[in-house]
């Protein structure tokens, strides 16, 4: 019986059963159809999951052939012929809530699609730029040298230290961040914040990655990188002048 139905007409019908929209006569003609075509249970299936999932936004593609049928039939509403009354498949109130199932899928699609494109932007967005600063001896006859490679991302530091003649017992290397005085951070009395207590070993050399303050992801606030000589025991008080420094 369905084989004698025009595609376009029993695709309409299946719209209206899955959107409760026939009149007596349609859902009688619809179950009788339905009871000699089994398969049209799977139209069913399709369309209902099409427009159930619609509201949560997983992408779902229905039936190329369903959704073509579905626009073409709206687009073509206002000048298509009046169908034959044992024809009559869908009221002008069925064709707009098609189109606005059409429409809410649409959006479902699109509204994942997006959520989707943000998150591999978010992903895919590009890091914060490396920053390196490089010390040089204040004494013109010291050969030592020293590099702080800065990751402002994870505040995370490769630094690098070599010639410095290896410390007495008692005094350790100090390397100290000074910071522009508008910098919201707590420093010392010299506008600098203890960052890290080092020794080199034999050769004058030290190679580490620390944790560096959160002023360097403000890389603007950060005047100089400077490392001094300490006490052991009392790093922080800061008493010794610069060996090494940048010059920004």
């Amino acid at each position: 019986m369905a084989m004698s139905m025009p595609s376009e007409e029993l695709q309409l019908l299946i719209a209206g059963y899955v959107l409760g929209d026939l009149d007596p006569e349609e859902a009688a003609e619809f179950e009788q159809l339905l009871a000699h075509n089994p398969a049209i249970a799977d139209e069913i299936s399709q369309m209902q999951v099409a427009l159930e999932t619609a509201y949560t936004s997983p992408q779902v593609v229905p039936p190329a052939h369903l959704r073509s049928t579905i626009l073409a039939k709206v687009a073509s509403t206002a000048t298509s012929p009046v169908v034959a009354k044992r024809r009559k498949l869908l009221t002008w109130r069925t064709a707009f809530e098609v189109a606005a199932a059409v429409l809410i899928l649409a959006l479902g699609i699109n509204n994942y699609t997006l959520r989707q494109t943000l998150q591999t932007a978010q992903v895919k967005s590009p890091q914060s730029e490396t920053l390196i600063y490089v010390l040089n001896a204040t004494d013109a006859a010291s050969q030592a040298s020293a590099k702080v490679v800065v990751n402002p991302d994870n505040l995370e530091a490769a630094i690098s230290v070599q010639n410095l003649p290896p410390l007495p017992p008692g005094k350790v290397y100090a390397l100290w961040t000074v910071v522009s005085p508008k910098a919201p951070y707590t420093t010392d009395d010299k506008k600098a914040i203890l960052t890290e207590v080092f020794e080199v070993d034999e050769r004058g050399n030290f190679s580490q990655t620390i944790v560096v303050p959160k002023v360097f992801r403000s890389e603007d606030l950060v005047t100089k990188i400077a490392v001094t000589i300490e006490n052991a025991n009392a790093p922080q008080k800061h008493i010794g002048s610069p060996i090494m420094i940048t010059k920004l």
